[in-house]
C-alpha cells in the first residue's frame, strides 16, 4: 500500500476503533457514490453501519484530514483524484459511474472576439506615460477583458491557468497597455530545483510559494520603450500581497520560461532576473526521458534575500 493509501487506512482505523468496529470491508460516501475500500488492517461491519459511521463527501474528508488550502478552502478536487488514484490502483473500489455532469472548465469556451473595443495609440517615453494603474482582474468582472485581450493579441492565446494564479492589467488612464499572467510553478524544474538547493521535501511542501509567469504581453497599441522591464518591476513589488489576499500565503520566488527561438528575454534581464539554465525539453507529464520540445530558459526572481531561507523550511 502507497503513503496515501496508508493514511487513508490509518484515518479509517482511528474513528473505527473509536466506535469498537470489526470488519475487514468499509463503505464511505464520497459525493454522489459509494466508495468500497478494501484494506486488511481493518477489521470488519456491515454496510449499514460503515454507512451511518461515514456519512461524509469529498469535502468532509478533506477538512478530517486538514486537506486544506492557505485560505481555508478544502482541497475536494485533490481528494476525489487520491480517490480515483487509489481506484485505479486497485486499493479501493469505486462504483459504475452513475453520471458525467458537465464540466465548463475542461471545455471552456474561448472569450469573444474585441471587435467592439478599440483604444487610442500611446507612443512615448516611459518618463511620459504618466502613472501606471495596476488591476488584479482575478475574480472580478475585468477578468473577461484580460481573456479577450489575451485572446486577440497573445502569440499563443488564451489559456485559463489551473491552480492558484493571479491575472494583471495595467492602465495609463483609461486605456489598457499590457496584462500579465502568473500561476502556480511546475513541480520539479532540476536547475530552479538547484538554485534553490531545498530537498525534495521540502520542495512538495513549498512549492506554493513560487509563481510561474505564464504569460506577458503589451498591447499593440502602446509603443514605449522600457515598458515591460517596468513593469515586471513594478509587479514584483506587488505579487506577493495580492497573492496573500486571494491564497492566504505569500510569495517568495518568481519565475518564467524564455523560448530562445522567439525570444531573447531582454525585458527581464533588465528587470534583473537571474538565468539559472535551460529545461530539459521533456515536459511536466514526460514518461520517455527524451526531449520532446524546444528547451527553454529558466529565469528566476527572487522577492528577498532571505528566500532560500523560507523555500527550506
Amino acid at each position: 500500500m502507497n503513503r496515501m493509501g496508508i493514511l487513508f487506512a490509518e484515518h479509517l482505523k482511528t474513528v473505527f476503533s473509536s466506535l469498537g468496529a470489526k470488519t475487514r470491508e468499509v463503505v464511505l460516501v464520497v459525493g454522489m457514490g459509494d466508495v468500497l475500500l478494501r484494506t486488511a488492517e481493518l477489521p470488519p461491519v456491515d454496510e449499514v453501519q460503515a454507512r451511518q459511521m461515514l456519512k461524509m463527501n469529498g469535502r468532509n474528508e478533506c477538512l478530517a484530514w486538514n486537506w486544506v488550502q492557505a485560505n481555508g478552502h478544502p482541497r475536494d478536487m485533490v481528494c476525489r483524484g487520491l480517490l480515483l488514484g487509489m481506484h485505479r490502483a486497485g486499493l479501493i473500489e469505486l462504483p459504475v459511474k452513475r453520471m458525467s455532469p458537465p464540466n465548463p472548465l475542461a471545455r471552456r469556451a474561448q472569450p469573444p472576439p474585441l471587435s467592439d473595443r478599440s483604444w487610442d495609440r500611446i507612443e512615448c517615453l516611459l518618463s511620459g506615460l504618466g502613472p501606471v494603474e495596476i488591476r488584479q482582474v482575478r475574480r472580478t468582472p475585468e477578468e473577461k477583458l484580460f481573456g479577450r485581450l489575451m485572446q486577440a493579441h497573445h502569440y499563443l492565446g488564451y489559456t485559463q491557468p489551473m491552480g492558484e494564479h493571479l491575472k494583471y492589467v495595467y492602465y495609463a488612464g483609461a486605456t489598457p497597455i499590457a496584462c500579465m499572467a502568473w500561476s502556480s510553478s511546475p513541480r520539479h524544474l532540476g536547475a530552479r530545483d538547484r538554485f534553490i538547493g531545498w530537498s525534495a521535501p521540502q520542495r512538495r511542501a513549498n512549492i506554493h510559494l513560487l509563481a510561474y509567469n505564464t504569460r506577458f504581453l503589451i498591447l499593440p497599441w502602446v509603443k514605449v520603450r522600457h515598458l515591460a522591464s517596468h513593469l515586471l518591476a513594478r509587479t514584483a513589488g506587488v505579487i506577493s500581497a495580492g497573492w496573500q489576499k486571494l491564497y492566504h500565503h505569500p510569495i517568495h520566488l518568481l519565475e518564467t520560461f524564455i523560448d530562445p527561438e522567439r525570444f531573447k528575454g531582454t525585458c527581464y534581464r533588465a528587470a534583473n532576473w537571474i538565468l539559472v539554465g535551460m529545461t530539459t525539453g521533456r515536459g511536466k507529464d514526460d514518461q520517455t526521458k527524451r526531449a520532446n520540445r524546444s528547451l527553454k530558459e529558466l529565469l528566476v526572481y527572487p522577492l528577498s534575500r532571505y528566500f532560500r531561507r523560507e523555500l527550506s523550511r
